[in-house]
């Protein structure tokens, strides 16, 4: 019996543990509660079930947020409150709290669990208005520290669950009620509010009576129980809204959410309902029945309403063999396993140039949410392909731009660019070409005499180009320079071209500006192999460099580290014959576009 004691406790603490853990972030949500009744006698305490686990919290006194914040520190998040369900007797904090403050989590969202007061005379003044209270003050804690925690203050959500779904309900109808003195003149409107399994009128025959008794009593006037129906408080002013309920629901009747759609949908504020065929009352994230694709739903929705960014994939734009057959994309969920679209088929033919080849193609999204293309058409011309496209699918015509045809000494101009400078926007195209006569200190008649520079050019439209210019004179033999805005300026990835003593690997340099001037380039970051055409993105806040092993015909990749550069490339696949290609971002919508041709 000890043994199993034992065991037993071991078990309980194991389960807990990540739980509790995370609620000891949690924090007071108020100075001073509002309308509270001291009373020594009245302890807060755990429901447990038969096995000693925690299923939910009676009795509340002291209101808290547990915070679940977002490592994303690049922008401004979106944020929940959630209010877990219970009749308004208990919270269900752990299955409509802490476990959906962890999935809002992963699709980016900061969440903060509510526990907030369950209604009492025994330490309220006014009981049915202390759980409003605390969600009021709740969205103006979000608002007035939105700094500190890096929130949207324009994208403050609320989400309840059961009884916790009538409390987001009434903040979402009633936080223009003065409930309380409030401190200073922040909002709690809650900007979009999701109600799963709600309880959202207190008529009767509708009504869940155990959250009805609790909130209003027994003995509840006409006009209490119209005011707290929160069907009726709807107007053109009440957030948008996303509904779940199951069919099946015993607890809570499926016409609460029903009608409350109607009333959002007569007062033409946006909203979706998913009622499922089955799932009954308390699914929470949903286990089994058709109530488990809500999340799924609701993420889409949060993307369709801009609330928070659509899930990205990422792009390779490639060439294969000489370039004649034109481009070839692949994609990647996680940036290391490539796959082919289109069976590695070519989604666009070359058609400029003096060999109508297109060889090196570089995409990237601009400014003008159009996808902006330049690629090599020749071994052998002065000037370089672009085209345009929404889609990657559909391109506009593509041109010849002749950006050395002025220099009549050029031998060719290889591996072009484009990088957005969003300060002053407008684009730098950049290319590497050789200038018969020029840099004589490092000719040299190794691979065919060629000795490159990176040059470029200027555009805010596509149409009118600034002269040509030297972009990057390093000391030797330079080609494949690709650049990216880092965290304080620009980064450059480059090729050392020299032969004699061979080199043959790519370094790095630094700029504030995008036109330079950029620094010494660094020691080599490649290994003792000859590596070529870099393109790089930032996954978790580090560098994951790709390049062409061209020599071993195959891909490799670097991965940026705190102690310098870490070669993976025994971790990358990419598809066979892969040619210097660019790694861009794209809304996985877009993807599965292109998966269709």
């Amino acid at each position: 019996m000890n043994t199993t004691l034992f065991f037993g406790l071991v078990l309980f603490l194991s389960m807990s543990i990540n739980s509790f853990s995370q609620e000891s972030a949690a924090f007071p949500l108020w100075d001073k509660i509002p309308g509270a009744i001291k009373n020594e006698a009245y302890k807060e305490e755990p429901r447990v079930d038969a096995q000693g686990n925690r299923t939910g919290i009676r009795k509340v006194i002291e209101p808290t947020l547990i915070p679940f914040l977002v490592e994303n520190k690049s922008a401004k998040n979106a944020a929940v409150i959630i209010c877990p369900g219970g009749g308004y007797s208990v919270l269900s904090i752990d299955k409509e709290g802490i476990n959906v403050a962890e999935w809002f989590n992963s699709i980016g969202v900061s969440a903060f669990v509510l526990k907030y007061r369950l209604p009492s005379d025994d330490i309220m003044k006014d009981k049915t208005v202390g759980p409003l209270q605390d969600a009021q003050e709740a969205i103006r804690v979000l608002r007035r520290n939105a700094a500190k925690w890096n929130l949207d203050e324009n994208k403050i959500g609320i989400m309840g669950f059961s009884a916790g779904g009538h409390l987001a309900s009434t903040a979402s109808t009633h936080y223009l009620d003065k409930v309380y003195e409030a401190k200073g003149d922040i909002s709690a409107r809650p900007d979009f509010s999701m109600l799963i399994y709600p309880v959202i009128s207190m008529e009767n025959g509708i009504t869940h009576n155990g959250s009805k008794e609790s909130l209003l009593g027994k003995t509840a006037s006409n006009e209490l129980i119209a005011k707290y129906s929160n069907e009726k408080e709807v107007n053109e002013n009440t957030p948008p809204t996303f509904l779940v309920h199951a069919t099946d629901d015993h607890a809570v009747p499926v016409e609460n959410s029903v009608n409350y759609y109607m009333a959002l949908k007569k007062n033409k504020v946006r909203a979706e309902m998913h009622i499922y065929e089955n799932g009954g009352h308390g699914f929470g994230l949903g286990t089994k029945g058709t109530n488990t694709d809500w999340s799924a739903s609701l993420e889409h929705w949060l993307v369709a309403n801009k609330i928070i960014a659509e899930k990205s994939v990422y792009l390779f734009s490639y060439f294969k063999g000489n370039g004649e057959d034109g481009l070839h994309l692949a994609y990647s969920e996680d940036g290391y396993k490539w796959q082919t679209l289109k069976k590695d088929a070519s989604f666009l033919t070359p058609e400029v140039g003096k060999d109508k080849l297109m060889r090196d193609p570089c995409i990237i999204k601009g400014g003008d949410g159009l996808y902006h293309m330049v690629w090599t058409v020749s071994w052998t011309d002065k000037g370089i392909g672009y085209a345009s496209s929404k889609d990657l699918i559909h391109w506009s015509k593509q041109e010849f731009l002749p950006v050395m045809e002025h220099e009549s000494g050029t031998r060719n101009t290889w591996a072009p660019e484009i990088t957005y400078d969003e300060v002053n926007k407008e684009y730098m195209i950049y290319w590497a070409s050789t200038i018969t006569g020029k840099f004589p200190e490092t000719q040299s008649t190794e691979d065919s005499g060629y000795n490159h520079r990176i040059y470029y050019t200027t555009t805010k439209d596509f149409k009118t180009y600034s002269p040509t210019k030297l972009l990057y004179e390093p000391g030797f033999n330079v080609i494949d320079s690709s650049i990216l805005k880092d965290d304080k300026g620009y980064i450059m990835f480059l090729k050392d071209e020299t032969k004699v003593p061979v080199q043959k690997n790519l370094k790095v340099a630094y700029s504030d500006k995008l036109t330079g001037p950029y620094t010494k380039a660094s020691a080599a970051i490649t290994g003792n192999y000859w590596a070529e055409g870099p393109t790089a993105i930032k996954i978790d806040g580090k560098w994951l460099v790709y390049f062409d092993k061209y020599r071993d015909h195959k891909y490799g990749a670097l991965k940026q580290t705190d102690k310098g550069w870490e070669d993976v490339s025994d971790k990358v696949s990419f598809p066979q014959g892969t040619r210097h290609g660019t790694v861009l971002e794209v809304p996985k919508s877009m993807l599965l576009n292109l998966m269709k041709e």
